[in-house]
């Protein structure tokens, strides 16, 4: 998860980028930051917060600069401190100054700290961002590479999900993992100023247009000269790119008005909906989506059934997303405070509720508690995704397999612990079908399956 945003060349780029990392706010709402160049040195904030709370008009002000990169953080690796927060900066023995904000998970983040460590480099965080950031220095300031080299050695031995804007006092470059597991797109806008982010959404508040995707195992470099790409040796097997997008992204991490993978979100979920729909023999009274990620799952499920859809249930957009909250209390907690039923709306209804998956379980036994102490005659949960068996290793907060419900129980089990009536899930086959490209997907938290060992 998280989300990232680079601004090049623009006189107010910190306020561009607070606009890109709103826009990403989704991606997560544990804390922020921002780091900001001059030409010569960086200012930095980072904190704990949203991103309008961290960076209000007033503290934007003080921002100058044409460079900035920002951060909005969803905890996977290091725990909810200001140390763990983006962008990290780094000044290097030479004087040189870095900043950098990644996407992703690293899977061997243990084994090349400690390598790293014993060299004499200190971390000040858990966070595998600055673990991509000083490796990337140890190889300048030790090995005598110039940067494009050395981002290509941190490739070399850093394995796992990244897409990471780096930048010094007057470059910026872009990198993704050599299988561009998480979004990542660029563009320009009509005055030239450089945009790089997480999710097209970001790009659209900016009014970045001709987005492209940065490739895998891609490096870009941004200058006041130009552009300029640089290609890993296609012959070297640590390089081999292929294509392995996360399916999640597509399912419930992105907003729907994104588009990357060459898909658009929404059009990916309205096809799942009606995949759902075209194995289901239920006849419902009405299709409820839990709001937010699975509305056009109900839509496509509704067109293919051609039965009544309708916002039963409303969302309390201030709570936040439930599933990224930190801890198992403060996600129970947000539940409670984040949905409520239409009054009157679903007695003795036979309901179909479509959600976008099931991880824990805990989300939709309330919610399905909630519509049957409504009124509703029955209830019906169809999920948008395959059963969730396996952890993610690539920036999902899935680490144990003994918080997976599906992992432990099995369907019927699981429709008796949510208090459904039934319960199925969309296959992995169909779920492929929604997809331009079925081979272009990491699904290995449904079948097991890792790009990255």
């Amino acid at each position: 998860m998280c989300g990232i945003i680079g601004v090049f060349n623009h006189e107010r780029a910190a306020e561009l980028a607070a606009l890109g990392m709103f826009a990403e706010q989704h991606r997560g709402q544990e804390s922020c930051g921002m780091a900001v160049s001059d030409g010569k040195v960086f200012t930095l904030r980072k904190k704990m917060g949203l991103v309008k709370q961290v960076f209000p008009p007033e503290r934007l002000e003080t921002f100058k600069g044409k460079i900035a990169i920002g951060h909005v953080r969803y905890p996977t690796k290091g725990s909810a401190t200001d140390y763990n927060s983006q962008p990290h900066t780094v000044d290097s023995l030479y004087g040189a100054t870095y900043a950098l904000a990644s996407n992703g998970d690293v899977v061997n983040y243990f084994e090349v700290k400690e390598e790293l460590e014993k060299k004499g480099v200190y971390f000040k965080s858990q966070n595998d961002g600055e673990l991509i950031l000083k490796y990337i220095i140890y190889q300048i300031q030790n090995e005598g590479m110039g940067i494009v080299d050395a981002i290509k050695a941190m490739m070399k031995r850093v394995k796992g999900a990244f897409s990471t804007v780096l930048a010094t006092p007057d470059k910026m470059y872009m990198v993704r993992d050599p299988y561009a597991i998480r979004p990542m797109v660029w563009g320009k806008t009509s005055d030239g100023t450089v945009v790089v982010a997480s999710e097209s959404c970001a790009l659209d508040i900016l009014g970045v247009e001709n987005r492209l995707e940065v490739p895998p195992a891609g490096i870009i470099q941004v200058s006041e000269r130009d552009i300029k790409m640089f290609d890993n040796d296609p012959n070297d097997y640590r390089f081999f790119k292929e294509d392995k997008h996360c399916i999640f992204e597509l399912i419930y991490f992105s907003r729907p008005d994104s588009f990357h993978f060459n898909e658009n979100v929404y059009e990916v979920r309205k096809k799942i909906g009606a995949e759902l729909a075209k194995k289901d023999d239920i006849i419902p009274d009405v299709v409820v989506p839990v709001p937010d990620s699975s509305n056009f799952m109900a839509v496509g499920y509704a067109n293919e059934k051609k039965c009544y859809f309708s916002m039963g249930l409303i969302r309390n957009h201030y709570v936040g997303r439930t599933f990224i909250k930190p801890e198992q209390t403060i996600r129970d907690e947000s539940v409670s405070q984040k949905f409520s039923t239409l009054p009157n709306f679903f007695t003795g209804k036979k309901v179909v509720l479509i959600d976008d998956s099931i991880v824990r379980g805990t989300t939709i036994k309330k919610i399905v508690n909630m519509i049957k102490k409504a009124g509703a005659a029955e209830v019906h949960l169809r999920i948008g995704s395959p059963a969730v068996k396996y952890p993610c290793y690539y920036g999902i907060d899935t680490p144990n397999q003994t918080e997976l419900i599906a992992n432990q129980k099995s369907i019927e089990e699981i429709r008796d612990f949510a208090g459904a009536d039934s319960l199925r899930y969309i296959e992995l086959d169909d779920l492929l079908k929604c997809v331009e490209s079925k081979d272009k997907y990491c699904h290995a938290c449904f079948s097991g399956n890792y790009p990255i060992k």
